[in-house]
């Protein structure tokens, strides 16, 4: 499962993404620093088990701070759009493509206005983020519109050779992870496909980008001026908005990781720990002033958290072996990130396929009870998978 940063040049993506996986990936106030997609790992909390069970998690992967689990996913950070992508503008063809691939999007928007489309600095206020927010969803719409339009022939063409509608466009449209309930929907709202016309078809883009691009709002260098009139301005109106500073998120991760202070990723403070300069005590101070006390954090956790849990719904599964630990004798060593409706035979596929294969049923730890293969699981269940193979 992958999360897509997009927004245009100089919004504070790369910034977003270096905090998020304290990579260092470059960060320039111009058009395209970023021109390959960068990918890392990035981290979701998760209330561990391991309290609830009576004993200390051991992850795999991951970390534990206090009672958080920090359970990995990808992220990945494309080159920057500008208007026109869809008809190759700018890094636009590279972009749609590297797109692709999420599962979901945090479009990163500056929201102090201090850029204008292309990512030139014009000074803060002096262009309205809304903008960025609309030609975000319309460079989509239009390239999901382009695609169905070019292929449209094509899918008339196997309708009239006696394919079902719901079919081809499950085909047609497989790069953009069109599943049979979306095509589904959209046969049932829009008709067969000899039916649609250009209105219809952009009606159609609209839709399913919506389903398959799911998209949550970083309202980026929240703590500079204009930015919070922006935001009061624009919540109401777009409810997946979070405020968010990731410059500092990332100063107080680097922080973090050099000793200076105690700092788990998401939360309101931090402790200094570490012998640090006045010059070093200001600037963690302004961080506090400008963005944790009116904000309560920097956002950037909190607007991970919400694509994973939030947009796309997934639930945090922990799998355990005999006593709670694997065979090298760890405790808890897997929470895996889950598709909503995910079962039993669903988390034996994660492991591995022969596991799947020998299923015979799951135990569901906190309850002492069997479960079905087909059981759909809950957020933090922790399940004993019972197989013939091992």
């Amino acid at each position: 499962m992958i999360i897509g940063l997009v927004g245009k040049p100089s919004s504070g993506k790369s910034t977003f993404f270096n905090a998020a996986t304290l990579a260092n990936v470059p960060v320039s106030p111009r058009p395209f620093t970023t021109i390959k997609p960068n990918t890392g790992t990035a981290y979701v909390r998760v209330e561990d088990a391991g309290p609830e069970l009576g004993v200390v998690s051991n992850p795999r992967t991951g970390f534990i701070i206090g009672k958080t689990r920090y359970t990995p996913f990808t992220l990945m950070d494309v080159a920057g759009l500008v208007p026109g992508a869809h008809e190759g503008r700018g890094l636009g063809n590279q972009f749609l493509n590297d797109l692709n691939q999420a599962h979901a999007l945090i479009h990163i928007v500056d929201f102090s206005g201090s850029m204008d489309e292309d990512g030139n600095f014009i000074g803060y206020g002096k262009h309205d983020p809304e903008r960025d927010i609309l030609f975000l969803e319309e460079e989509l719409n239009l390239w999901y519109f382009d695609v169905i339009k070019r292929n449209l022939e094509k899918m008339q063409r196997m309708r009239r050779a006696g394919k079902k509608s719901m079919e081809i466009i499950m085909e047609i449209l497989s790069s953009f992870r069109v599943f049979e309930h979306m095509a589904e929907g959209v046969v049932r709202e829009y008709g067969e496909i000899e039916e649609w016309n250009e209105e219809k078809i952009k009606e159609i883009a609209k839709n399913l980008r919506m389903q398959t691009k799911p998209t949550v709002i970083a309202a980026n260098k929240i703590d500079l001026p204009s930015a919070k009139e922006n935001y009061e301005r624009l919540k109401e109106k777009y409810k997946n908005i979070i405020p968010c500073s990731a410059e500092a998120e990332l100063a107080l991760r680097r922080a973090s990781k050099a000793g200076m202070i105690e700092y788990a990723p998401g939360e309101s403070d931090f402790k200094i720990v570490g012998n640090l300069s006045e010059e070093q005590k200001e600037a963690l101070e302004k961080i506090k002033e400008s963005v944790l006390k009116p904000f309560g954090n920097t956002g950037v956790q909190q607007t991970l958290d919400y694509a994973i849990f939030g947009l796309l719904e997934y639930k945090a599964v922990f799998p355990v072996g005999e006593k709670l630990r694997d065979k090298e004798g760890r405790v808890l060593p897997d929470c895996f990130l889950l598709e909503k409706n995910a079962t039993v035979y669903d988390l034996a596929m994660r492991i591995h396929s022969d596991i799947a294969k020998g299923l015979l049923y799951g135990f569901d730890v906190k309850t002492k009870r069997k479960l079905a293969k087909d059981a759909v699981l809950k957020h933090r269940d922790v399940v004993e998978l019972v197989s013939t193979a091992r």
